[in-house]
């Protein structure tokens, strides 16, 4: 199959991500998948579900904590998507041939924050799961402007922070257990497909935060 990416933007990518621990990636996706997901994300907004915190022994509704809501995706059911699959596919083989992480599998969701919705600082790691090693947020919002809000904020190493503005087809990848990072309080919906690189695989990837 051919690379949806070239080596050398892996390449480029797997640096940053090595030396920061995370890379910010504009246009990752072209424009007819971009355009193709977009389209199954606004088919399943009516099936979302208020998103928790915790893993499923310990979950729970909190909108002062979180306020987005969340569709799990399948990629057995979810066979529409197989084009943003097979890129799934070829993150996982380069993170894997460049970064030695072993990676075995992987779960996503669709994420919508209404207007007010935001999360606060947080890991995307747990003390008893903790098999998610790179988080990867893929933006789709047309026409988002300053004052929209719902910017990630990225914690360095050394207590300063940055925004990333969610605008489309923006992708920010970085290390799972060691990037802290928060979702500023968004003025309007905020769309994103929202996911993890795992050691091993999760069959209950919905139950989770």
């Amino acid at each position: 199959m051919e690379a949806y990416h070239s080596v050398e933007n892996w390449l480029s990518w797997m640096d940053d991500i090595s030396d920061k621990d995370y890379v910010i990636i504009d246009r990752f996706l072209r424009d007819e998948l971009y355009s193709g997901i977009r389209s199954f994300f606004l088919s399943k907004l009516p099936n979302f579900k208020e998103a928790g915190i915790g893993t499923d022994t310990d979950n729970q509704i909190d909108s002062s904590v979180r306020g987005d809501f969340t569709y799990w995706l399948d990629r057995k059911r979810d066979v529409q998507l197989e084009p943003f699959w097979n890129v799934v596919d070829e993150v996982l083989h380069m993170f894997n041939r460049y970064c030695f992480l072993s990676l075995s599998g992987y779960e996503f969701h669709l994420a919508h924050y209404p207007s007010g919705g935001h999360y606060d600082k947080h890991l995307d790691q747990f003390e008893n799961r903790n098999n998610r090693m790179i988080s990867v947020v893929i933006y789709l919002n047309e026409g988002w402007q300053n004052g929209d809000g719902g910017e990630l904020e990225i914690f360095d190493k050394d207590g300063s922070s940055f925004l990333v503005e969610p605008v489309a087809g923006r992708c920010v990848m970085f290390k799972s257990a060691e990037v802290p990072h928060a979702v500023l309080q968004s003025h309007k919906s905020r769309f994103s497909l929202t996911g993890w690189l795992l050691y091993q695989p999760s069959a209950l990837g919905q139950f989770f935060g």
